[in-house]
């Protein structure tokens, strides 16, 4: 029987591999648009059968984990502040016009603000439509607009065009759409931030968390990191950890996050272990994660402290020491 779908992978490291590997051993086109030059490959599709295990641990990438979970906070709160995100990316701050905000990079106003005459966002009608219809087809959301590209020299357009979520079976799937996608960075940050909002969604219908379907225009490689991609491909498979998941997490729940966030980024506090108390663990480890980038933003030269990376949970607790191994104390077991 001839398949109609694309390749399935249990997490996301294989996908990840999969995808870089098959860029660069065999690109289909070399393109080169908006000072940029890239090996692509279109059409590029797969499904990951477990979205929660979302995070490569591939030393090579040197992923950002704490960004990671920043932007699909600021996601979640319907946020375009360049503030915020900033502060996580600066490589952000040249797409924004006024210097304030971002406008097709930010994807939380167009799904979770308030619009049209119900006063709704998108979320809250695709939610109360799943609820009402759980074998509806319409449950999509939109991203990219059409008014995106009247000026032919905006520098932030929307690369996602949309995604949609199906209830089948007592599973929440998703699919997400892209136009195009950077297989080394956004890739990566795009496939966390919106399984991250898949796994949220399905904390709120009470369900399962089911597939996550990824489709792009234009899959491609920068030739400047080819060779990190040679080093990421050449590198072993990295350690296992326990697959953790997202406890049922209200909108007040997210707001107490977010004030968090907001406190240590702006360094008006420290969170410590005795802070944890009345917050669930997951998310408890999240704000940690905030913490230890307080200390390497905010404290230049110092090392981050024992008692900060203590709180993060062992995978989290990797991640950072591989991004930032000049700022950990000595030694540090990862």
């Amino acid at each position: 029987m001839t398949t109609i779908t694309g390749p399935t992978f249990r997490g996301f490291t294989d996908a990840y591999r999969a995808v870089l590997a098959g860029i660069l051993e065999a690109p289909r086109y070399r393109t080169s648009t908006r000072a940029k030059t890239a090996v692509e490959t279109p059409n590029v599709s797969f499904t990951l059968l477990d979205p929660v295990v979302r995070m490569p641990l591939i030393a090579a990438r040197k992923a950002n984990v704490v960004f990671n979970h920043a932007e699909a906070l600021w996601y979640l709160m319907g946020r375009d502040d360049l503030d915020m995100i900033g502060y996580y990316a600066p490589s952000l701050r040249p797409l924004s016009a006024d210097g304030e905000r971002l406008t097709g990079t930010a994807y939380g106003p167009r799904l979770f603000q308030p619009d049209g005459e119900d006063r709704r966002s998108q979320f809250t009608r695709v939610m109360a439509l799943l609820r009402r219809d759980p074998d509806t087809k319409r449950a999509a959301l939109l991203i990219m607009r059409p008014d995106e590209l009247v000026d032919p020299d905006n520098p932030d357009v929307a690369c996602t065009l949309g995604l949609q979520l199906m209830l089948r079976e007592g599973e929440l799937h998703m699919s997400a759409f892209m136009r195009g996608n950077d297989a080394v960075i956004g890739l990566l940050g795009d496939t966390f931030a919106f399984t991250f909002i898949q796994e949220f969604a399905a904390r709120q219908l009470d369900v399962e968390v089911g597939t996550y379907a990824h489709h792009v225009g234009s899959m491609h490689i920068n030739v400047n990191h080819l060779d990190q991609v040679a080093a990421i491909l050449a590198e072993p498979d990295g350690p296992t950890f326990p697959r953790v998941q997202m406890p049922k997490t209200s909108w007040i729940d997210l707001a107490d996050i977010g004030s968090w966030e907001e406190r240590l980024r702006r360094d008006h506090a420290r969170f410590d272990r005795d802070d944890c108390v009345g917050i669930d663990p997951y998310w408890a480890q999240v704000i940690a994660l905030f913490e230890v980038y307080r200390q390497i933003v905010h404290c230049p030269g110092q090392r981050v402290t024992v008692a900060a990376l203590e709180m993060l949970r062992p995978d989290h607790r990797w991640l950072v020491t591989h991004r930032w191994p000049s700022r950990m104390p000595e030694p540090v077991t990862a």
